[in-house]
């Protein structure tokens, strides 16, 4: 009775880690992601902050992205550190999405940069709030989840800069 007791439990150990690894897999692989998609946003964020510290005519954009430059170095350096201790390989370029967009502002000057840089701005901010806000609540990863935690609060702050910036260049309401 006890060798069957035991070979039991030796099938149902073998049957169930595959599942309980599928399951710690897909946890891991949400916390990659997430890590993946923070670094390359980042890197972006950087680049734009640069191109409207260099092109917007509105000194409040101009500082915008400047603060965009700082805080995002800071938070990818700080991605970067962790994504090398679990040795997730992190994303060497900006996306292509990203680099459209750079090559769309890149081609507008003055008021209209502003205007546009602002508008992608707010939108990229709701979008990394909304992650980070996940990631904070329901990572799997202790120091992922910390690092969404930390940093949320200057992603919310970006957001509302955004928002107020984006409304004294007038993009507010416009398509």
């Amino acid at each position: 009775m006890k060798n069957v007791l035991l070979a039991s439990a030796a099938v149902l150990a073998i049957a169930v880690s595959p599942t309980f690894a599928a399951a710690q897999g897909a946890k891991a692989g949400a916390d990659h992601s997430f890590v993946k998609e923070a670094a390359s946003g980042g890197m972006a964020e950087v680049e734009l902050g640069r191109l409207a510290a260099e092109r917007a005519s509105s000194p409040e954009v101009k500082q915008f992205g400047q603060r965009m430059v700082d805080d995002h170095t800071k938070a990818n350096d700080e991605l970067k550190a962790i994504a090398q201790r679990k040795n997730i390989a992190l994303p060497t370029d900006v996306p292509s999405k990203h680099k459209a967009l750079q090559q769309r502002l890149s081609k507008l000057s003055g008021a209209a940069f502003d205007r546009a840089y602002m508008k992608e701005m707010v939108k990229d901010h709701h979008h990394d709030v909304a992650a980070f806000q996940k990631e904070s609540r329901s990572g799997k990863d202790p120091d992922l989840k910390a690092f969404a935690s930390n940093t949320l609060p200057t992603l919310q702050d970006h957001l509302r800069m955004a928002e107020m910036t984006d409304k004294a260049v007038g993009t507010t309401g416009q398509k």
